[in-house]
């Protein structure tokens, strides 16, 4: 699916394949090499993750934002009103750092 008029559309969905758990290695399933190549395949960026250990995680957010806000700037993602992709002037009042949580030893209970 997909003629001309698709390139006009205001979005374009930006992926992460993202690998959990890396801090139980003896466990791993899928070799880093083998996940590398799925995502290289598919065009997207590949990042292993640690919550208990608090590895990547915030990285993993991060380098996907920064990806997001690059193609808007190229003009490849465009912002429109009525679109519930992108928004303009948000600004959270309150970020959280995963790497904090962990240094100040405040656990989550969840």
């Amino acid at each position: 699916v997909g003629g001309p008029e698709d390139a006009l559309l205001p979005y374009q969905i930006v992926f992460v394949l993202v690998g959990h758990k890396c801090d139980l290695d003896t466990q791993r399933q899928v070799t880093r090499h083998e996940a590398e190549k799925l995502a290289a395949a598919y065009g997207m960026k590949y990042i292993e993750t640690s919550a208990r250990d608090a590895i990547n995680v915030e990285k993993a957010f991060t380098d996907l934002t920064r990806d997001i806000y690059e193609l808007v700037k190229r003009g490849d993602i465009s912002i429109q009103e009525g679109w519930e992709g992108v928004k303009s002037g948000f600004v959270p009042n309150v970020v959280h750092s995963s790497e904090e949580v962990v240094k100040s030893d405040r656990r989550c209970l969840c």
